[in-house]
């Protein structure tokens, strides 16, 4: 499993959200700047994410976005779902009623779960502030 830009670049543009969490709204020019991305491209990522409720924004020449919930609360996980969809490495443990003509005596879909309950244990034990005190320590 590969995450696409769009959940590398969104959770770039979270973590700089997270380090300004509380200073009021921040431009989205700088977390592009900051971060070396496209602000046109930033600019759907974080429109998907207040969407979500994970951010708010501001409009007007003070305006930008800010998380709409403390860091230490954002998972990468909430994230990445909301950036990516469903983090399963196989679409026959995503949806239900995917079809697969082997699915009864599919011997790997075991391991396709095992890998998808292990990648959703880690992203969700990640928090932003995590991410923060990480950082912090380099």
């Amino acid at each position: 499993m590969r995450l696409s830009t769009r959940g590398r670049y969104g959770l770039k543009a979270m973590y700089q959200l997270a380090i300004h969490y509380g200073e009021g709204p921040i431009p989205l020019k700088q977390i592009a700047d900051k971060e070396n991305l496209s602000e046109n491209y930033l600019e759907q990522l974080v429109s998907q994410l207040r969407k979500e409720g994970l951010l708010t924004s501001v409009r007007g020449a003070q305006g930008g976005y800010m998380l709409a919930i403390p860091p230490r609360e954002i998972t990468v996980g909430n994230v990445l779902r909301v950036l990516e969809g469903d983090l399963a490495p196989a679409d026959c443990i995503m949806e239900e009623d995917y079809g697969c003509e082997n699915e009864e005596n599919c011997v790997t879909k075991l391991v396709w779960i095992k890998i998808k309950d292990s990648i959703d244990e880690v992203v969700d034990s990640i928090t932003l502030q995590d991410m923060i005190d990480e950082s912090i320590k380099l």
